[in-house]
C-alpha cells in the first residue's frame, strides 16, 4: 500500500528527533556492524595481523564468550531452563546479598577480561560482538553502584508474584521435569528470606523506592497466598501417564509440604513488608531525589534508549510528537459517527471536541466486552486476522506458535493491559498473549487491534521467537538488553496495521494513534517526575488530557514509570529510529526498495542497541543498491 510510506515520510520529516538522535553520540560505538561485516570483512583481514594472530584471538574470544554463557547458566538456572538446559532445573538464582556481590565480582572480572582481547585481531563479526558484550557487561557493573539491586520489589513484579506463576512456567513432560519442580518450591522459602534480607540492606542504606508505588503490593501477596494451591498443583492436572501411580502420590505430597512452607514464608514477608518495608519507603517520586539519583537516572536512560540523548532532548522530542498525534487525532474524530451525529461538535473549539470524544469513548458500552470471556475471544480474532498477512510483509517467519491468555487474577488489578511472555523453542514452550481482564469497563475494543499487534505479531512474539530462532548467533545476542529496539520494533508493528488494512474504522485509528500518544507522553512524563520536579498528580492529568486511556490505566501506567525510570522512554525512541531508517531506505531505493528484505534485515541479527541498528541497515541498503 501507499498509505504507509507517505506516513512516514511527513511525520519523520516534520519530527525534530531523527535529525537529533543522529547528530548525538550514541551508547556504544562498535567499529564494525554485521552487514559491514559481509561487505568488508575481505578487504579488512590484511590489516588485522597474521592469520595464526587473528585464528589465535578469535579461538580466546571463542573461549571467553562459551565460559561467559556457561556462567549464566549456572549462576542463572531459571533461565537456563528456558533455555533448554537442565543441569540445575532444580535450583533457583541465589539473590542472597553474597550471591548478589559474588555475581557482581565475576562481570568486573569478565569485563577486565574481554577488554584485554586486542579486538585489531578479531575477525569484523567477532569485533562487533565483543564490543556488544563489553556494552552489556559496562552497563550492568556501571549501573550496580547506583544500588539498584537493592530494591527487587516493584508495584508490578516481585517474588510474590514469581512464585505463584512458577507452575505456568515450565515443561512437565516426564518424572524428572516433576522432580525439579518440586525442588525448585523447596528453595522458594530461602529465596524468601535472603528477599528480605537485600530489602533490609536497601533500608539501613535508604535505597528504597518511592511508597506510593508499592501502595497495592500487601494485597497482592495476600492475593498470591490465596492462589498458590490452585496455581501450584496445575502441574498435576494433566500429569504424564508414563510416571507411576506410586510417583504421583509421592510428588503430590511433597507439593502439598512445600506449599505449606511457602505460605509459611510468604505470610512472614507480607507482616514485614506491611510494617517493617512500606512505611519506610520514601514520599519522593522522582529519581533524581534520590543518591546520585541524576547520574543514576542518566545510566537508565542510557540503558533503555542506547544513546545518550538528555532528559530535555527527549522531552521535547515527546512534545513535539504530541502536538503531531494531537492534530491527526482530531482528523481522525471527523471521520466518526459521534462527529457526524451533531453538527455542533464541527464547530467546538479543538481542545473542547477532543475532550467530548474521549467521554463519549470512556462512558459509551459499544466500546466495552460484557465478559472475561468475549475479551479474550475478541483478541484470539484478531490475532487470526494478523496471521494470514504477514507473509506479505516479512521474508522469515517464526516457527515457534503463540496464544492469548488471561493475567492471572491475583495479580490484574496492578498490571496494565496486556504482556507478552516469551516461550521456548529448546523446551516446545508456546509465546504467550496476556491479557487484562479486570475491570473490563476499563478495557476498550478499539485498543484490541494495536495491542495485539504490539504484544503478538508482528511485534514482541514475532521479533523474540525469531531472535530465539536464529542460528550461527550467539546465545547472548539472542536476548540482548535493548528495550529501544524490543519496544520500538512493537510500536513500529502497530503502525504496520495500516498496510495491513486493520484501520479503516475511524474507532479502530483512534485506538492506533491513541497508543502512539501514549508513548509519546512517556517521554514527557517520565522525564518530567525523574529530572524536572513533575507531581505524580501533573503527570496523571497530562495523561488524561491527551490519552483517551481509562483512569485506572493512567494511574497504573504512572506509576509504573515511577518504579520503573527511564524503560518508558525506549518505545518511541526506537520507533522513531526504525520509521526513519525505513523512510531513509525508501528514499535511497526507490523502486527497488522490498520491504520484506527491509524487516529482515531489521530483525535477523536479534535485538541490537539504535547506532548498531543505524549502520546495518546503512550497510544494508549500500548492498541493495549494487545488486
Amino acid at each position: 500500500m501507499d498509505a504507509l510510506p507517505s506516513r512516514v515520510m511527513s511525520s519523520v520529516a516534520c519530527a525534530p528527533f531523527s535529525a537529533l538522535l543522529l547528530a548525538l553520540p550514541l551508547a556504544s560505538t562498535p567499529t564494525r556492524t554485521a552487514w559491514a561485516a559481509n561487505v568488508q570483512e575481505s578487504a579488512s583481514a590484511t590489516t588485522q595481523g597474521s592469520s595464526d594472530q587473528r585464528a589465535e584471538t578469535d579461538a580466546a574470544f571463542d573461549r571467553f564468550v562459551a565460559e561467559y554463557d556457561g556462567w549464566r547458566r549456572t549462576v542463572y538456572p531459571e533461565w537456563a531452563l528456558r533455555k533448554g538446559y537442565e543441569e540445575r532445573a532444580g535450583e533457583l538464582t541465589d539473590v542472597s546479598i553474597a550471591g548478589i556481590h559474588k555475581r557482581q565480582a565475576q562481570l568486573e572480572l569478565f569485563l577486565e577480561e574481554l577488554r584485554a582481547i586486542t579486538r585489531e585481531n578479531l575477525s569484523a563479526r567477532d569485533r562487533l560482538d565483543a564490543d556488544l558484550l563489553e556494552r552489556e557487561l559496562r552497563l550492568s557493573v556501571d549501573g550496580h553502584r547506583f544500588g539498584g539491586w537493592m530494591m527487587p520489589i516493584g508495584g508490578r513484579w516481585g517474588l510474590h508474584t514469581e512464585i505463584v506463576q512458577m507452575g505456568d512456567l515450565a515443561t512437565f513432560a516426564d518424572l524428572d521435569d516433576y522432580e525439579a519442580y518440586a525442588k525448585r518450591l523447596a528453595g522458594v522459602p530461602g529465596t524468601i528470606v535472603d528477599t528480605m534480607s537485600v530489602m533490609r540492606r536497601g533500608l539501613d542504606e535508604g535505597v528504597v523506592p518511592p511508597k506510593v508505588t508499592l501502595m497495592q503490593v500487601p494485597a497482592q501477596i495476600r492475593a498470591a497466598r490465596a492462589s498458590l494451591p490452585d496455581q501450584l498443583r496445575k502441574p498435576f492436572i494433566a500429569i504424564p501417564k508414563s510416571i507411576s501411580d506410586a510417583d504421583r502420590v509421592r510428588l503430590r505430597a511433597e507439593v502439598d509440604r512445600w506449599l505449606d512452607s511457602i505460605d509459611t514464608a510468604l505470610t512472614a514477608f507480607e507482616v514485614f513488608f506491611t510494617n517493617e518495608y512500606l512505611p519506610k519507603c520514601r514520599e519522593s517520586i522522582g529519581a533524581r531525589d534520590m543518591k546520585d539519583g541524576a547520574a543514576w537516572y542518566a545510566h537508565q536512560l542510557e540503558v533503555h534508549t542506547t544513546t545518550a540523548l538528555s532528559p530535555k532532548e527527549i522531552h521535547d522530542t515527546g512534545l513535539a510528537e504530541v502536538a503531531r498525534i494531537r492534530a491527526e487525532m482530531l482528523a481522525v474524530i471527523a471521520r466518526t459517527d459521534w462527529y457526524a451525529a451533531d453538527p455542533a461538535r464541527a464547530a467546538m473549539p479543538d481542545a473542547e471536541r477532543f475532550a467530548a470524544f474521549i467521554h463519549y469513548l470512556r462512558t459509551d458500552p459499544r466500546f466495552y466486552c460484557t465478559s472475561p470471556d468475549e475479551l479474550l475471544t475478541r483478541y484470539r480474532e484478531v490475532c487470526k486476522r494478523i496471521d494470514p498477512k504477514l507473509p506479505a510483509l516479512f521474508g522469515r517467519l517464526p516457527r515457534l506458535t503463540y496464544g492469548v491468555r488471561e493475567i492471572p487474577r491475583f495479580m490484574a488489578p496492578t498490571q496494565t493491559t496486556a504482556y507478552y511472555q516469551p516461550g521456548s523453542p529448546q523446551r516446545g514452550e508456546p509465546g504467550w498473549f496476556y491479557a487484562n481482564t479486570y475491570a473490563l469497563d476499563q478495557r476498550p475494543t478499539y485498543e484490541f487491534i494495536p495491542l495485539s499487534l504490539h504484544e503478538a505479531v508482528p511485534g514482541h512474539h514475532f521479533q523474540i521467537a525469531l531472535a530465539q530462532e536464529l542460528e550461527g548467533v550467539r546465545e547472548f545476542r539472542k536476548d540482548l538488553d535493548s528495550t529501544a529496539f524490543t519496544e520500538g520494533w512493537a510500536l513500529y508493528a502497530e503502525r504496520l496495521g495500516i498496510e495491513m488494512g486493520f484501520f479503516e474504522d475511524p474507532y479502530d485509528d483512534f485506538g492506533r494513534l491513541l497508543y502512539e500518544m501514549w508513548r509519546s507522553c512517556r517521554l514527557v512524563v517520565d522525564t518530567g517526575m525523574h529530572a524536572f520536579g513533575w507531581s505524580r498528580e501533573r503527570a496523571i492529568d497530562f495523561m488524561k488530557e491527551n490519552t483517551a486511556l481509562s483512569e485506572l490505566n493512567i494511574v497504573n501506567e504512572v506509576d509504573r514509570y515511577i518504579g520503573w525510570p527511564g524503560q518508558a522512554c525506549g518505545y518511541k525512541t526506537g520507533e522513531l529510529v526504525i520509521r526513519w531508517l525505513r523512510a531513509k531506505a525508501e528514499l535511497t531505493l526507490g523502486a527497488r526498495f522490498d520491504i520484506r528484505r527491509f524487516h529482515d534485515a531489521v530483525l535477523l541479527e536479534g535485538p541490537l542497541p539504535l547506532d548498531v541498528l543505524e549502520r546495518n541497515i546503512d550497510a544494508w541498503i549500500e548492498a541493495e543498491q549494487r545488486k
